[in-house]
């Protein structure tokens, strides 16, 4: 059941279907809009639409601005809008933001980026900030929608916002349909022979898959000869691996000069021996907390040069190795290098770098809460548009995919937003999937969800769970397809499995008295094996099922 919450004078009439839930969301005064001393709010005719906008100032913290309470369901979902200018830069681009802010009975709070721009300058102008929010599914006290993000000391101005319920349907999609529609080819079985008669029994039996289905892998796990266990789990279930922490700039160096690249490497071949296709994560992080203090140190030519020294090592150290490379990782979230150097585009420059170091792996943005949540899907998709446009050797975009505690992935919204991000015109991987529940069943029920609505997008090139394991999860055993130290299968593991190894493999066995000698098998794409059974012999054919249908001669 959904509960309304209610606060103050709200109407509930406000939540009919596409009506807006804001008041003055235009600002044509200070109306219904909160600010908090010690900055101050006011009316200006700098606008974007109508007769005023408001201005903010003397701002002295990055979360400071206008602010408005709501009036929304548990488990909603809403679509944001709203135009904001910057006033000035004081020498950095800035993050910027619409934030929700859910507060509980216990009173805490969970904070949820509905729509954000990064890297803006005053320069851009009137900048458009889209997305939308899903409510927790659990009692509320207040919800409340501002703006945020500029440092401290810097003055914006704010019109024409807009919060309105997301009523666009999906449940037309059937998912399980444009599964077979994508991943799927006609296997023509085509059987001759004067012999060919009722005891001939014709099994299509897939052997591997070609879609790739795969897990960061944690080095001093895997390269553990005690967790063998870890690493045959990892041998039998995945075609893809990427390694979680140990091609990470800090992990290979964090001091100055002193690299280690030995478990990185080690772990790699290994997964490779083994026929498991690697990606390389990542070689720059733009996310302040994640660069090392030495790196923050420098400036100007020598940091540009040790940047340019470490991408070339590390394509050299893994040439021929990987398929894929993650360049500058969480860019939407992070920009330390362009703010470092007071360069906005040496983003671009990173990939021109790597790209010429070595130019047959595969380059990739990567970043969060495009998918799981929508705060940064618009900004990612232009983001995607800059760098196909710049022609910096560009591949395609990652989306982590990281779901909240306890929340059940939307199938319906996930869509929306790979959508979106489709329209980038680059293909999507999904690089870094989890989700969270206690409950081992409804964690089931939620990597069935998400991994169903990414299946089933055309634009998902490769599925790779953020890890698998209780003892090597960054979100512990409430994450974990599978636990403890004999690797033992959780309900989440098993329906994983199901969904790889049955649901999403073909093996079909057919007489030629029950099918004729002329039949089709829907396929799904990879390796296959056909057996041939009559009078107690087997013989067997194999072949490879790609998007073209395939046509099997049997004789008898």
């Amino acid at each position: 059941m959904r509960l309304l919450i209610t606060w103050g004078v709200c109407l509930l009439a406000s939540l009919a279907r596409g009506q807006e839930l804001l008041q003055n969301g235009g600002f044509e005064s200070l109306d219904h809009w909160d600010c908090y001393s010690p900055f101050k709010c006011s009316l200006t005719t700098d606008k974007h639409s109508g007769d005023h906008a408001m201005l903010v100032e003397n701002r002295d913290h990055y979360y400071q601005g206008p602010s408005q309470d709501l009036t929304v369901t548990q488990g909603g979902s809403y679509v944001v809008s709203g135009y904001i200018k910057l006033q000035n830069d004081l020498g950095a681009s800035q993050n910027l933001e619409l934030e929700i802010d859910f507060e509980f009975p216990d009173g805490t709070h969970d904070y949820q980026s509905a729509a954000s721009r990064s890297a803006a300058r005053v320069s851009d102008g009137w900048i458009h900030l889209v997305g939308g929010f899903t409510v927790p599914s659990k009692q509320l006290t207040r919800v409340r929608i501002y703006y945020q993000g500029p440092k401290e000391g810097v003055n914006f101005i704010v019109d024409e916002m807009s919060v309105t319920p997301d009523s666009v349907s999906t449940s037309n999609v059937n998912l399980d349909s444009e599964i077979d529609r994508l991943r799927k080819s006609n296997i023509n079985i085509q059987v001759t022979g004067a012999n060919s008669g009722a005891d001939v029994k014709i099994r299509v039996l897939q052997k591997k898959k070609s879609f790739p289905f795969g897990t960061a892998v944690a080095a001093w796990a895997y390269n553990d000869g005690s967790k063998a266990k870890y690493r045959d789990f990892i041998h039998q279930h995945f075609n893809w691996a990427v390694p979680e922490n140990a091609l990470k700039w800090p992990t290979i160096e964090p001091q100055r000069g002193q690299k280690n690249y030995e478990p990185a490497l080690t772990m790699i071949n290994g997964l490779r021996s083994h026929g498991i296709k690697v990606r390389g994560h990542n070689l720059v992080w733009s996310v302040d907390q994640f660069v090392q203090d030495w790196v923050k140190a420098l400036h100007g030519d020598e940091l540009r040069q040790v940047v340019k020294d470490h991408i070339g090592e590390a394509m050299s150290r893994t040439k021929g190795l990987l398929e894929h490379w993650d360049v500058n990782n969480e860019n939407l979230h992070g920009q330390f290098f362009q703010n470092q150097l007071n360069d906005p585009s040496y983003n671009l420059e990173l990939f021109r770098i790597a790209h010429a170091a070595d130019p047959q792996p595969k380059l990739f943005l990567n970043d969060y809460n495009v998918v799981a949540s929508g705060g940064s899907t618009y900004d990612y998709r232009e983001q995607a548009k800059q760098f196909k446009a710049a022609n910096v050797g560009l591949y395609g975009i990652g989306v982590q995919c990281h779901f909240g505690n306890e929340e059940l992935p939307d199938a319906g919204a996930i869509r929306r937003r790979l959508d979106v991000l489709a329209e980038a015109g680059v293909p999507i991987w999904a690089t870094e999937l989890d989700v969270q529940a206690a409950d081992e069943n409804r964690r089931a029920d939620f990597y069935e969800a998400a991994l169903t609505a990414l299946y089933s997008h055309p634009s998902v090139e490769g599925i790779l769970f953020w890890g698998f394991w209780d003892k090597a999860h960054w979100r512990g055993d409430s994450a974990a397809l599978v636990a403890g130290d004999n690797v033992q299968l959780t309900a989440a593991g098993r329906r994983v499995l199901e969904l790889f190894e049955k649901r999403w493999m073909t093996d079909e066995t057919h007489t030629v008295a029950e099918s004729g000698t002329k039949f089709t098998v829907r396929g799904f794409h990879g390796d296959y094996e056909v057996q041939i059974t009559q009078g107690g012999r087997t013989q067997t054919q194999t072949f490879t099922l790609g998007k073209s249908d395939q046509t099997v001669n049997i004789s008898l």
